[in-house]
């Protein structure tokens, strides 16, 4: 057992940002410079990350949220199609499919990763289906290779994987389209924002048309499509930028978080890690343990009491009152993604943590590991 610190005097925050003097810089130089939407940090975000993700294009977008509803827009998804993804997820992987007008059919989980099962999801493949949404769960890519397999176009939730390599390959080029997220949490923090990647021509120019409402100045402004508001700001793409010089410092950062994790919950039963596959590069967005020593909800109250923020990834959608009656005829139990759902518990993970914070965690753990198993 390590050695373990005393209760924590003041409450160390699940996920807080590590922001700095540089962002705060850099959103005063862009309001200096008269651009508070779209524009060139914008453009400059966009041609960073086509190298960081190593693909042919990248837009910038609102929201991931909004990344994934364009993306299965500009795939002519809608009503009468149903599209597969996972129940384990923010709930907003599933809305946008109900956005389009389309039917989500929630295939089950590997027990392992908890993410999106591929052989499930052969089973549920008919003549309606039209996209799979995977997941990559926590910052670990989805069996990519596999469901690509199946033959049919891929929109890839990768909010929490912007530093993931699946096989060698870079997170951003493998799957039709790839969402990312620039929410206040992720590894690349911006507050708001999403991207989108993808390697071909036809989707970027369409999403391209879809982001916003008009082409050309003056009275010479057209549309091509009933588009959206979906552009990102130059404010919100100032943040992004700097969080991507220090992309590489925080995922050191993060690393050395969860080996203090690995080796300070080893041996605790009723607690295990959820598995990172070694043959990938995995973000270290979340690190998330499966809690079976005590209810989950009553080991999240007791480490509240012990002043550690923890949270939950995630709630299964489909059980959640939005979804209880749309559910896609037929839907298949989910047995898997059901006990995940009642085991899972996000512990504090941050660049703006200390070592010593996540000490304090993995000491606090130890102790309502005593009290309550």
């Amino acid at each position: 057992m390590p050695e373990l610190s005393s209760k924590r005097t003041e409450f160390l925050s699940f996920q807080p940002p590590a922001i700095s003097e540089a962002e705060i810089e850099a959103v005063s130089e862009t309001l200096r410079s008269g651009w508070l939407t779209t524009g060139p940090r914008t453009a400059e975000l966009e041609a960073r990350m086509r190298d960081y993700l190593e693909a042919e294009h990248v837009l910038a977008v609102s929201s991931c949220t909004a990344a994934l509803h364009l993306s299965l827009v500009a795939l002519g998804i809608g009503p009468g199609d149903e599209v597969i993804t996972t129940s384990l997820t923010w709930p907003a992987t599933a809305n946008v499919i109900v956005h389009c007008g389309a039917t989500p059919v929630f295939a089950d989980i590997r027990p392992d990763t908890l993410n999106i099962d591929p052989e499930r999801v052969r089973t549920l493949v008919n003549e309606r289906t039209r996209a799979i949404v995977p997941v990559d769960l926590y910052g670990q890519p989805a069996d990519l290779d596999e469901l690509v397999a199946l033959g049919l176009p891929i929109v890839e939730d990768a909010a929490h994987a912007a530093e993931s390599r699946y096989r060698g390959r870079k997170i951003g080029a493998i799957s039709d389209l790839t969402c990312f997220s620039l929410y206040a949490t992720k590894n690349i923090a911006a507050g708001e924002g999403g991207l989108i990647a993808t390697d071909r021509d036809d989707l970027a120019a369409a999403l391209d048309d879809l982001r916003v409402m008009r082409r050309g100045h003056g009275s010479l402004y057209d549309i091509a499509v009933p588009g959206y508001k979906a552009n990102l700001s130059d404010v919100l793409s100032s943040i992004a930028l700097v969080q991507l010089d220090k992309v590489e410092e925080h995922a050191e950062i993060r690393t050395r978080q969860v080996a203090i994790y690995d080796e300070g919950l080893a041996g605790l039963g009723g607690l295990e890690a959820v598995a990172r596959d070694t043959r990938d590069v995995h973000a270290n967005h979340l690190y998330v343990v499966r809690v079976t020593f005590a209810g989950r909800d009553d080991v999240q109250r007791a480490l509240t009491d012990e002043n550690i923020g923890t949270s939950i990834h995630f709630l299964p959608v489909h059980r959640l009152s939005a979804y209880r009656d749309r559910l896609a005829p037929g839907q298949p139990e989910l047995p898997v993604t059901d006990q995940a759902g009642d085991e899972v518990l996000s512990l504090p993970l941050s660049p703006a943590h200390s070592d010593d914070d996540i000490r304090d965690a993995v000491a606090a753990i130890h102790r309502v590991h005593e009290r309550l198993s």
